[in-house]
């Protein structure tokens, strides 16, 4: 689709901070651009492609009115990014005074990686506490100060915060296969956490991975999602502006054999041919030097699921039944059968298998 391949070369102008790439369908009728800004509204991307449309000759640019609307979603990205950050620098300081200090996955960490953060719409608030006295300890403390507080089966902690959805995870990376933990686990110990301010002219420290569990814990979390529900182009574009950022800091054959070892070889194949062709990132760029891969597969995975699966689940997900949204979650997991079969076997047999068992739990 026409308009599919405008938003890429947007995406990639605007990760790069470089002119488009590709001119030749531009201008776009009416129509075209209001499915272009549709479509990276439902990838999550609606910022980054903006910072590339700034870059089309003025001749080529969308309407005034859509032109309008969509600096409105960039308001509205921002508003919500400020209002995050506000709430991340409460909670640090909050678990700060009884001496915890979480780890923040993915979120605004990952928008560090982007030359304007602000324009990275963002998402939900992750945190994780190395240790299990730590985890036990914050559950404590936020006990104290939310009214409502839920557990998942997985063992995860639910609750909002000044308006925000927050998560504490009980574990940093989260793959199924059971041989594989205690490796990982050692990495964890091995390459640790490290500090930086939550945003550019913050004075709020927080505690993000080191920059080699930073990049196997995006490139897992999309393999996860892009096994059941789907992943978005948001995801993608993030992993694409660490390899850009962390690559220097990052020991090519430890990443390759990382990944050969916890069973992710061709996936993450898969991935890097993914943010080199689609995405324009430098393959000198990528955690290690990759053999080519037609990243077709995972494209329609992305364009047909949306952010985290929106585009499949439509908006009455969160309304329906646990037991119908279970379901729904095994089937979607089926659908995507030979793909994970394919790609990340050992992997997808046992997240089936946990989701399996998650199901008999209630």
């Amino acid at each position: 689709m026409k308009e599919e391949t405008v938003l890429f070369i947007l995406l990639r102008a605007g990760l790069w901070k470089k002119e488009p790439d590709d001119l030749s369908l531009f201008p776009l009728s009416g129509e075209s651009w209001q499915r272009v800004f549709d479509l990276a509204k439902r990838q999550t991307v609606a910022g980054i492609a903006y910072n590339g449309l700034c870059r089309l000759p003025d001749e080529m640019m969308p309407t005034e009115s859509l032109l309008m609307r969509w600096v409105a979603e960039i308001d509205g990205i921002e508003m919500r990014n400020r209002r995050m950050n506000a709430a991340l620098a409460e909670l640090y300081t909050l678990f700060g005074r009884y001496g915890l200090n979480p780890v923040l996955l993915k979120g605004q960490g990952v928008a560090l990686f982007y030359g304007q953060p602000l324009l990275r719409a963002c998402g939900d608030i992750d945190l994780y506490f190395p240790s299990r006295e730590a985890a036990e300890q914050a559950v404590e403390v936020i006990k104290k100060q939310v009214r409502t507080v839920s557990r998942k089966a997985d063992g995860s902690l639910h609750y909002r915060w000044r308006g925000m959805e927050v998560e504490h995870h009980p574990c940093l990376l989260d793959m199924g296969n059971p041989s594989v933990r205690s490796y990982l686990n050692a990495k964890e110990q091995e390459w640790g956490y490290e500090k930086a301010l939550l945003s550019p002219g913050s004075r709020v420290e927080i505690t993000v991975p080191s920059p080699q569990l930073n990049l196997l814990l995006l490139n897992t979390h999309i393999m996860k999602h892009a096994m059941g529900w789907g992943i978005g182009l948001r995801q993608l574009c993030d992993m694409a502006r660490a390899c850009h950022c962390l690559h220097s800091r990052v020991d090519a054959d430890d990443m390759q054999t990382l990944c050969r070892r916890v069973g992710i070889g061709k996936w993450s194949r898969l991935l890097h041919a993914f943010l080199t062709d689609y995405l324009g990132l430098a393959p000198a760029l990528l955690p290690y030097p990759t053999e080519g891969l037609s990243p077709r597969p995972l494209y329609e995975v992305v364009m047909k699921s949306g952010n985290f699966g929106c585009s499949i689940r439509g908006g009455e997900s969160g309304r329906q039944p646990v037991w119908r949204r279970k379901m729904d979650t095994s089937l979607s997991f089926l659908r995507n059968l030979r793909f994970s079969g394919t790609y990340m076997p050992k992997e997808a047999f046992w997240c089936y298998a946990q989701l399996l068992t998650g199901q008999f739990r209630g």
